[in-house]
């Protein structure tokens, strides 16, 4: 069956149809999905849904801002990490960490993974979680979305 994860997944096109993408996106995103279905699994939250969504660049044609984690290429193999979205799409993610490959975005959403597993609330979507477990704060207005992350 097809997992929480990669059921909500979103991608634009990138590399090499889009002429602006700086990074993989759309033939990427599966990749990174497989390996975080790996972590998801060990936690017990592989159907679980959670909104993941990448772009090849800054113009967000995959709509980074609006997932639960979102991503936006900087380079290739090179992203920012967006965290705190919520699960319908009522408020933006915030950045938290620029910058990252794929091997530290596993070291990073590992362990939040795993205190997901054993600290979310009922019903608690990854987005509510990461904001209430004070990995980001909560983006209270779409104007604020491009400004420095205060963490």
């Amino acid at each position: 069956t097809v997992s929480g994860m990669r059921r909500n997944m979103m991608a634009c096109v990138a590399l090499p149809t889009c002429p602006l993408a700086f990074a993989e996106a759309e033939r990427y995103l599966p990749t990174l999905v497989g390996r975080l279905e790996g972590v998801l699994e060990r936690c017990g939250l592989r159907d679980r849904d959670i909104v993941i969504r990448m772009t090849g660049c800054p113009n967000s044609c995959g709509r980074p801002s609006m997932g639960e984690i979102g991503f936006i290429g900087k380079a290739p193999g090179t992203y920012n990490m967006y965290l705190g979205g919520d699960f319908v799409g009522k408020r933006l993610n915030t950045l938290f960490a620029e910058s990252i490959t794929e091997d530290q975005i596993i070291a990073l959403l590992t362990p939040m993974f795993g205190r997901y597993a054993a600290e979310r609330e009922k019903g608690e979507a990854f987005g509510d979680f990461v904001v209430r477990a004070g990995y980001v704060k909560p983006m209270t207005a779409g104007r604020l979305w491009w400004t420095l992350p205060q963490v």
